[in-house]
């Protein structure tokens, strides 16, 4: 079965490899079918559910790593078969060419290079990709959401949100690697604006441009550390 969901994040066992601090996260999702993004699981894995549907998120953020990089993932959200809950990252686009090669040799992470920009103008915040510089990929996208009243956390923000750990395909094998982070503080947030130049197509997903998210949230952010992968998951 899989593990309860908690907004408060298990003890992260040490040694903590990595410390990240994540800054104005705007959380975009999808409800998909299981069926329709299982193909994308690596083995041991499966689509996490909530009330029969599963996710597609797109999250544009700020992070804090030996400096400040912009980065805009496109995920989906996993259950092993030993019941740890996670998240699957299908792209992960970034102005900092040194991470985006660090996470892709050192962990396989699907880290692209990407030129972007943010802007704020009140409770406005617009981020910006205007060209993600991959091997045959053309894709940029602009999200505006204007950002409202602090949000109260039910099972589906927890569901979306509390995921404490990722899991990784590397070497023909499932790996998790565990996180550790203060409860999100929620705001409410309205897309005002999403202008997907390909974006969402590059991971096969284009269709989702066709329609408005279901869910919608702001974070101002959380400190993040990161435990070393443990694996593999079984098949």
């Amino acid at each position: 079965m899989p593990e309860m969901i908690s907004p408060q994040a298990p003890e992260l066992p040490r040694p903590r490899i990595l410390k990240q601090t994540w800054r104005d996260l705007t959380f975009i999702h999808w409800a998909v079918e299981p069926a329709s993004v299982a193909h994308y699981f690596p083995a041991g894995t499966r689509p996490d559910t909530f009330e029969g549907r599963t996710y597609v998120g797109l999250v544009p953020f700020r992070m804090a790593l030996f400096g400040s990089c912009l980065e805009t993932n496109i995920r989906l959200y996993s259950v092993d078969n030993t019941g740890r809950r996670g998240v699957i990252f299908l792209s992960l686009d970034a102005n900092s060419l040194s991470l985006v090669a660090g996470a892709r040799s050192s962990l396989g992470i699907p880290y692209r290079y990407a030129r972007m920009q943010y802007r704020v103008e009140g409770d406005q915040l617009t981020y910006i990709t205007t060209a993600v510089r991959w091997p045959r990929i053309d894709a940029g996208s602009t999200i505006q959401v204007r950002v409202g009243e602090q949000l109260e956390p039910g099972p589906l923000e927890h569901y979306l949100t509390a995921r404490w750990g990722l899991h990784l395909s590397r070497v023909g094998r499932t790996w998790y690697m565990p996180n550790e982070h203060p409860a999100w503080v929620l705001h409410q947030a309205e897309l005002e604006n999403f202008e997907d130049r390909g974006l969402l197509a590059s991971v096969g997903l284009g269709e989702l441009s066709n329609r408005p998210p279901d869910h919608v949230a702001f974070s101002a952010g959380v400190p993040t550390l990161f435990g070393l992968p443990r694996g593999p998951v079984p098949r």
